[in-house]
């Protein structure tokens, strides 16, 4: 026995250990259950997450489940949790996380769907089509040189190894027949015919053709952008180091200022306060759509560049379907708004859309973006969608880096952030998830017993 009926009321979690194993116990409607006890994507103790009705929603990164099923309903990470009897927990258990059922490809079935892209859209796609029986051909293009890897870990750590950010390791695509084409690249796509032509001049033909291309970091706009020493962070190669960071908000790079041909200093305020030990400078200057390939394909897109899809990851033709950084698409949570938004979960969630309604599975892109960061060790959390925010409502100290900031347009919260506050942006998300409107006044007041803390 680990826990008395007794112990655990109607909506509330339990840490328990069973052997060498720690598991969640959770009550809800009057019904109990048990499922891993940590996030399949960093390992968060789900504990310390949000539980709201029949949901648990990782206090870190915002990855939610099904606390009956296991399964996975909004990301990041890629697994299930792994789900256990409550009256017959096994005192043996091993695992913390659990891959969904899949199927494989039968060469029989003449049918291909093609993904242009090698992030976390088409890894969900490619996965979500094997886990609902679709038996046809799967192929995913991508430009890098590894196959879908965590992109993310790279801004974030330093000297990481390749094979330590894969998403799969590469038997996982042959166990499956996902085919990964790596350091290819789709440069035309033609929907008449129904082909892409990659840059060998080769031509692939698709049934149902996936754009997620996702976006590139917008290059400097200023004189010595282009000298040795000025990186661009887009890939594994591209990895920088992390040390000695200072801000400087509301400026830009004017100049980068060098010396044959290498940078030495970054423009007129950073020579004057930083000339004595410049070393790195990042910039972070905005992304580019990856969509300059779809010129001529008259496939539609917005004023940025940004693929133009429904909410069912539809474009403007017929079995083309976007999905992640690369689209523009219409937020739940701002009245359809159409939004282009560069969150890893959001990549996944519409990855996982687009592949259900290839299948003829009619579902709409509900997920409420969840987005978060890691600065000199804090992680800062991020849900909703602030554009146009009048004020920001802070609760906690943000001298002594422990608060959360409502931020508010038309008296309503559209967006909330917080560091070392968990888990009130994962309860924020979940209320807007389910549609909750969330008031000025109720991030004014002083009890915040609405967000369970």
């Amino acid at each position: 026995m680990v826990c008395q009926e007794t112990d655990l009321k109607d909506g509330q979690m339990r840490e328990v250990t069973v052997g060498e194993q720690t598991v969640l116990l959770v009550c809800t409607q009057g019904q109990y259950s048990a499922v891993g006890s940590h996030c399949s994507h960093y390992n968060a103790p789900l504990i310390k997450g949000a539980l709201v009705g029949y949901r648990v929603r990782c206090p870190f990164h915002g990855a939610c489940f099904n606390v009956r099923t296991g399964d996975i309903e909004d990301y990041p990470g890629l697994d299930s949790l792994p789900t256990y009897k409550v009256k017959h927990v096994c005192k043996s258990l091993k695992l913390t996380k659990r891959v969904k059922e899949m199927c494989r490809m039968v060469p029989d079935i003449k049918h291909t769907i093609l993904l242009i892209g090698g992030g976390p859209a088409s890894q969900v796609c490619a996965e979500t089509l094997r886990q609902n029986c679709y038996q046809g051909r799967i192929i995913m293009v991508t430009k890098d040189t590894l196959p879908p890897f965590d992109k993310p870990k790279l801004s974030k750590a330093m000297n990481l190894d390749s094979s330590s950010i894969l998403l799969r390791p590469s038997d996982f695509y042959q166990q499956y027949g996902i085919e990964v084409w790596t350091q290819k690249e789709v440069v035309s796509v033609n929907p008449a015919d129904k082909s892409v032509k990659l840059s060998n001049g080769t031509l692939q033909q698709y049934d149902q053709l996936l754009i997620s291309t996702g976006c590139r970091a917008r290059p400097l706009n200023c004189p010595g952008w282009d000298l040795k020493g000025v990186k661009l962070l887009q890939s594994y190669e591209d990895m920088l180091e992390e040390q000695n960071v200072k801000f400087y908000m509301n400026d830009r790079a004017t100049e980068i200022k060098g010396e044959n041909g290498k940078s030495l200093s970054h423009s007129d305020f950073f020579c004057a306060v930083l000339q004595k030990s410049i070393t790195k400078i990042s910039v972070f200057s905005g992304v580019i759509p990856n969509s300059d390939f779809l010129a001529g394909s008259e496939l539609e897109v917005d004023p940025m560049k940004a693929v133009i899809v429904d909410k069912f990851m539809r474009t403007n033709i017929p079995d083309i379907f976007s999905a992640g950084d690369v689209t523009a698409f219409p937020l739940t949570i701002r009245g359809d708004q159409r939004v282009n938004i560069g969150h890893w979960q959001m990549s996944q969630a519409q990855g996982r859309v687009a592949a259900l309604n290839m299948l003829k599975k009619p579902t709409k892109i509900e997920s409420v973006p969840f987005f978060w960061t890691v600065l000199l060790g804090k992680s800062i959390r991020y849900t909703g969608y602030g554009e146009g925010y009048t004020e920001i409502i802070f609760k906690g100290k943000v001298e002594e880096r422990k608060f959360l900031a409502f931020y508010i347009k038309d008296e309503v919260v559209v967006a909330a952030a917080s560091l070392m506050f968990d888990p009130a942006v994962a309860h924020v998300a979940e209320l807007m998830t389910t549609g909750q409107i969330l008031t000025k006044a109720q991030a004014q007041a002083d009890d915040l017993s609405w967000l369970q803390m």
